[in-house]
């Protein structure tokens, strides 16, 4: 017995005497129920304000940033290809000069549309080989006097329409889809009969869409003078704005579908420039016909 008790005092002191954080000795893992950790001054986590980084921002910064980079590399790159493929199929760079026009051009487009017989100089001009904006030059076409043209001829169909008591979304929508149809139509006819002439023009595809929706001008006039006056000023109204853009498409037109020497106003004899002076005398006929086929069924 005196030896046992001697053996385990020694063994009972140190116990007492010993670390409260230190395990017991037949213990295999450390309580950490406590919450803390003997050895967590000497190895601080990844989370813990030590290093001043949270654990969450620690694993999801650097996917975050590689998601953020290849995507707006993938957006660049698609934003790219969209605009490489629009210019070959719209050129929207060469659309903004068919809009660059003022209060004062509209103002003196529109008197021209109307009465063209008193005007002299019918010559686009140029500056370094390329024409002046529509604003500084009257006679140079445009999109934004056809473009607006043909959205109120579609009001005033749908008021005069509505004066007949036939209005309705599906007819308008109609109406909309013809008249967009027969100015498609128009444009590649001019366009194969150019290809068939042979003719060397410098007219672009924009420029005869500009030259073909000038007639929505005299169209929206013609509607609403029939809306007021009825069938009589209808016609006369009509036939004044038909020969007006008839004689607007001659002197434009000629100026760009016939050789340099009639433009000069030289008189030259040939086979291939008289079925040019056909081409250019066709289109300018075929204006008051559409303009009497979209308009005539709106005035009762």
């Amino acid at each position: 017995m005196n030896r046992e008790s001697s053996f385990r005092a020694p063994s009972k002191r140190r116990l007492r005497g010993s670390n409260p954080n230190m395990a017991a000795p037949n213990q295999l893992f450390d309580d950490t129920s406590s919450g803390t950790s003997p050895y967590a001054a000497e190895y601080p986590s990844h989370g813990s304000p030590a290093l001043g980084i949270p654990t969450q921002a620690f694993l999801s910064e650097p996917m975050s940033n590689f998601a953020m980079a290849y995507g707006s590399s993938l957006a660049s790159q698609g934003k790219e290809m969209v605009d490489k493929n629009i210019d070959r199929i719209i050129p929207v760079g060469k659309l903004k000069y068919y809009f660059a026009v003022d209060t004062v051009y509209v103002g003196k487009k529109i008197g021209l549309l109307l009465f063209p017989y008193m005007h002299q100089d019918w010559e686009v001009r140029y500056q370094k080989d390329s024409p002046v904006a529509p604003r500084f030059d009257v006679n140079a076409p445009d999109l934004y006097i056809p473009v607006m043209a043909f959205i109120t001829y579609l009001l005033v169909a749908g008021l005069a329409l509505g004066t007949q008591n036939n209005f309705s979304p599906e007819i308008l929508g109609m109406q909309a889809s013809s008249a967009l149809a027969w100015l498609i139509v128009e444009v590649f006819a001019i366009l194969l009969s150019l290809y068939l002439v042979t003719v060397n023009t410098d007219l672009t595809t924009v420029d005869l869409v500009a030259f073909s929706g000038y007639k929505y001008v005299g169209m929206i006039w013609a509607v609403l003078c029939g809306l007021l006056f009825g069938k009589t000023g209808y016609y006369m109204l009509l036939g004044w704005c038909s020969f007006a853009i008839a004689f607007f498409m001659v002197r434009t037109l000629r100026l760009k579908i016939l050789s340099a020497a009639a433009a000069e106003g030289v008189l030259v004899r040939g086979a291939r420039n008289q079925l040019r002076m056909y081409l250019t005398m066709a289109i300018a006929a075929v204006q008051p016909l559409f303009m009497y086929w979209l308009t005539y069924h709106l005035v009762r």
